[in-house]
């Protein structure tokens, strides 16, 4: 791959690792946000789901950004970031970090849209969805080396300099894909109406469709893995965060081996596999979470494949949405949001009702399985026959 190339997909790059530890710190952090503003953690949860909110309304700018170069509205979306995460440093109350944490949210979706397609457009023949999976990869060392790190700072200093930390990433970012991403002029206005026309065709919902349910089904369970570990598995409190880190090595190999087979065969194809590994694997961990050895490693399967499945989801997409591509990449955002909330709430259903927290991974099980059944229908039928 030219160096060049490689530049710009780093500077992508550093614009997801931005936002992966703005989203999936929260939950490493939220008792010292609840204590420091004087709420409950119940309460503080509300921060995530305002991000994830921020995250669903945000796609509605992609409507205004579409007539803009892309780097232009990059430059303008790693702003609005760095403005709600510089909120969240100073916020003296429970409402303005709620605010902090919904204007956080508004770039995410809108920033994988039109960074998915600037990796896309700069790649080679062939290699567009590798390149997507290097621009995603900074999500994935988030969770490798921000999340804990900043669980960390956040437990023996101040959650506040998570945020700040964010800011001065934010701001370099900034002047990376000032310097190294090239212009790339706007998509073909198709007008309003006309982002949306790709939504009559049944591929683009299929693949939001597997991608809202794989989401779902590992969210179902990883949401619940600390007291999965903790409780059935045996381990003590004390070795959860080094076994985060494992689950982010995962997702580092996974988003890695996703787009780079899915250089070699149909990205369809390189999903479904992923989903159907993912679901029996989840149905793995539901009769072998009590073998320590067992659950670690299923765990970072599941981990593996669901970030294996986003470089090929993204890339679909945006080959699948004529005219909308941006909403399009955006919408896979938004159904991995939607996935991992609707997921979250049904993993915790055996919980409330006393049945036992191995049971998340079951439910999870069959959640992923549809993911894995709207996957394989959509290869069946739009997957070119000629393909591997």
């Amino acid at each position: 791959m030219d160096s060049n190339i490689k530049k710009s997909l780093i500077a992508l790059a550093f614009g997801t690792l931005g936002l992966g530890v703005a989203e999936f710190v929260m939950m490493g952090i939220l008792p010292n946000i609840a204590s420091s503003l004087r709420i409950t953690i119940p309460v503080a949860g509300h921060l995530i789901s305002a991000y994830a909110l921020g995250v669903c309304f945000g796609a509605i700018m992609l409507l205004m950004l579409r007539k803009y170069p892309m780097k232009n509205s990059l430059l303008l979306l790693v702003t609005i970031m760095a403005i709600g995460n510089g909120i969240a440093v100073i916020s003296p109350s429970y409402t303005v970090m709620l605010l902090a944490r919904f204007i956080s949210g508004l770039p995410h979706g809108a920033y994988f849209g039109v960074a998915s397609i600037v990796a896309s457009k700069i790649a080679q023949e062939g290699k567009e969805s590798e390149a997507v999976a290097i621009m995603i990869s900074g999500m994935t060392v988030a969770n490798l080396f921000g999340v804990p790190l900043g669980t960390f700072i956040s437990g023996i200093l101040s959650w506040r300099l998570i945020f700040l930390f964010i800011v001065l990433w934010d701001i370099l970012t900034i002047f990376l894909i000032k310097r190294y991403v090239p212009y790339i002029a706007p998509l073909p206005d198709t007008g309003f109406l006309g982002q949306f026309k790709f939504l009559k065709s049944l591929a683009p919902w299929l693949i939001l469709g597997a991608t809202m349910m794989g989401n779902g089904g590992a969210f179902c369970w990883y949401s619940y893995v600390t007291p999965m570990f903790t409780e059935v598995s045996g381990f003590v409190p004390e070795i959860i965060t080094a076994l985060m880190v494992l689950a982010g090595l995962g997702m580092v190999i996974g988003n890695m081996i996703g787009g780079k087979l899915s250089s070699f065969f149909y990205p369809g194809k390189v999903g479904a596999i992923f989903q159907g590994l993912m679901a029996i694997t989840l149905l793995g961990i539901f009769f072998l979470s009590p073998y320590k050895w067992a659950a670690v490693l299923l765990m970072c399967i599941v981990t593996l494949c669901l970030f294996a499945v986003s470089a090929p989801q993204q890339f679909l997409i945006i080959k699948f949405a004529p005219g909308g591509e941006m909403l399009g990449a955006a919408g896979i955002q938004i159904a991995f949001n939607l996935g991992n909330a609707i997921g979250a709430y049904l993993g915790g259903l055996p919980i409330t009702y006393g049945v036992g927290v191995r049971y998340s991974a079951l439910i999870a099980s069959s959640i992923a399985t549809l993911g894995f059944i709207l996957f394989s229908l959509f290869n069946y039928l739009y997957q070119p026959k000629k393909s591997i």
